[in-house]
């Protein structure tokens, strides 16, 4: 059981960042109506809320470097929670911005995940 969660939290994240840094709008197929997002403390609920938010960042260009991801089983029926740290390097930017970003994913009746809760930080200093 260990095993499976790891590998769908380390799958998710390596799809969710690809499509961050490549696609953001495919994004929208991560979210449900449900689904809550805390950016940089602001709250949005919603898959067209969540995906305006992340569409419309002061950046296009941007690639992820991930240097760790730590997963558990949810309570929640069949549930994974994702913490993922690493750095966002900016198209144009001479230093990498460090992030933090937690993920509750719960199961589809197709078979897949999608994006219960996320929260996203950066970390300064």
């Amino acid at each position: 059981m260990e095993e499976q969660v790891e590998m769908v939290g380390r799958a998710f994240v390596e799809h969710y960042y690809h499509l961050f840094d490549t696609q953001r709008s495919s994004l929208s197929s991560l979210y449900h109506q449900s689904s809550m997002l805390t950016f940089e403390g602001q709250r949005l609920q919603g898959v067209d809320h969540i995906c305006f938010k992340l569409n419309h960042l002061p950046f296009d260009k941007c690639h992820h470097l991930i240097s760790t991801i730590d997963t558990q089983p949810s309570s929640s029926a069949g549930g994974i929670v994702v913490f993922v740290s690493g750095s966002l390097r900016l198209a144009g930017e001479e230093h990498p911005l460090r992030f933090s970003q937690m993920f509750h994913l719960m199961p589809t009746l197709q078979g897949s995940f999608y994006v219960q809760n996320d929260i996203f930080r950066l970390n300064y200093g």
